[in-house]
């Protein structure tokens, strides 16, 4: 079991920066692929940002390559997501997830899911 808390969202204004954290905790954490998803209003879940323990491994959604940036901590199991020039579109729930398979995270089945955290940003 694997257990995932966001921090970080709040209502920013386009073009800001904004770095949101997940903990990562529960037995072997270490083997999991961790990774950011979002969910605007009225849309789908997508996939955001993934990542492979070692951070060696990382693959982004083409809505936000070049802006965002997904990196982990593992001396604190902690996953980040660090947000750059955040675009009004940018607006969602943003969830942790996690699961030992990386392309089943990719696909948006990941096992574990944390509560999510609202990002918001004004024009």
């Amino acid at each position: 079991q694997v257990q995932l808390v966001e921090s970080g969202g709040r209502l920013v204004q386009v073009g800001e920066s904004l770095r949101l954290s997940c903990i990562v905790s529960g037995r072997a954490s270490e083997e999991y692929y961790t990774g950011w998803f979002r969910q605007a209003p009225g849309k789908e879940r997508e996939f955001v940002a993934g990542s492979s323990w070692s951070g060696l491994t990382t693959r982004y959604s083409d809505s936000v390559k070049g802006r965002f940036t997904v990196y982990r901590d593992n001396t604190v199991n902690q996953v980040y997501l660090q947000m750059t020039n955040l675009r009004p579109d940018d607006t969602a729930v943003y969830y942790c997830a996690a699961d030992t398979s990386g392309s089943q995270l990719r696909a948006g089945s990941p096992t574990y899911w944390g509560q999510g955290t609202q990002v918001t940003v004004s024009s």
